[in-house]
């Protein structure tokens, strides 16, 4: 556990990782090379059924100040630098793409014992306005993510969260979509030896009226295999296995099935990552 509360985004982050990270139903492929000047190089293809996408990222690090430029397969280029700590817990993110001229954004975050703040500005005439602020410390905590469009003169978002953390359980519950959209989730570690871990996710929309029930568990077979497995309670069931088979270079084959429509094909998704 980190010494302050974090930022909002981390709220239920450990469930929503076990729960959805690394599942896939696509073919990914990525290699991360670097050079001896210190600039890192990473390319990515992603095979969606008939439709290729591809990017290659460029990441310079000099001292505190982090710049990556990525270029896409639909002549997109977004550049974004950060610079991490120019003053303690502070921490300054600008990004753009080309050729969205409305896509600058500044952002800048603060990390306190007992606060975390992140604030964001469109750089625009009139911009969209975001400013999320979580009180407490690295065992409770509570917090709010608000977004104001100045052009509308609207709040597009209003979020509010807390977490309960304690050494093998971590709890939060979340208000999302202005009051629409309740979230309940729950991460608890079983055995940290063999990085055993079981969570849950309980969603309920107020105006649907409907619940999404998701439980999931990870256990790592040995130090360089780890399984996960995942249901919900519309049947559709998951499970990947990823494996280390050389330093920092991994491979993960998921699968999915609907259980209830059995007469539906499994997806198949394979991502490997080369890093040297």
């Amino acid at each position: 556990m980190g010494k302050g509360p974090g930022l909002y985004s981390d709220i239920g982050k450990r469930a929503r990782d076990l729960l959805y990270r690394d599942y896939q139903s696509d073919h990914k492929f990525t290699i991360t090379t670097y050079s001896p000047t210190g600039v890192t190089l990473t390319s990515t293809g992603i095979k969606k059924g008939d439709l290729f996408l591809a990017d290659v990222n460029t990441q310079l690090k000099h001292k505190n100040v982090t710049t990556d430029i990525k270029v896409d397969t639909s002549s997109n280029l977004l550049t974004t630098v950060t610079v991490d700590e120019p003053a303690p817990g502070l921490k300054t993110i600008l990004s753009f793409r080309v050729p969205d001229q409305r896509s600058g954004k500044l952002e800048l975050q603060y990390l306190h014992d007992y606060a975390g703040i992140s604030s964001s500005v469109g750089l625009t005439a009139n911009p969209i306005v975001n400013f999320s602020a979580v009180l407490g410390s690295n065992k409770l905590a509570v917090g709010s993510d608000v977004s104001f469009d100045s052009k509308e003169g609207a709040i597009t978002k209003c979020n509010f969260g807390a977490s309960f953390t304690n050494s093998d359980l971590i709890a939060a519950l979340t208000l999302n979509d202005k009051g629409d959209t309740l979230s309940a989730s729950y991460y608890h570690t079983v055995n940290p030896l063999t990085n055993t871990a079981v969570g849950a996710e309980v969603t309920h929309s107020f105006s649907s009226n409907e619940n999404t029930i998701t439980v999931g568990t990870q256990h790592s077979l040995d130090p360089l295999t780890m399984v996960k497995a995942r249901v919900n309670n519309f049947g559709k069931a998951s499970a990947l296995i990823q494996h280390e088979w050389r330093p920092k270079s991994l491979i993960t084959v998921s699968t999915e099935v609907d259980t209830k429509s059995i007469d539906k094909s499994a997806k198949f998704g394979v991502a490997l990552a080369l890093k040297p």
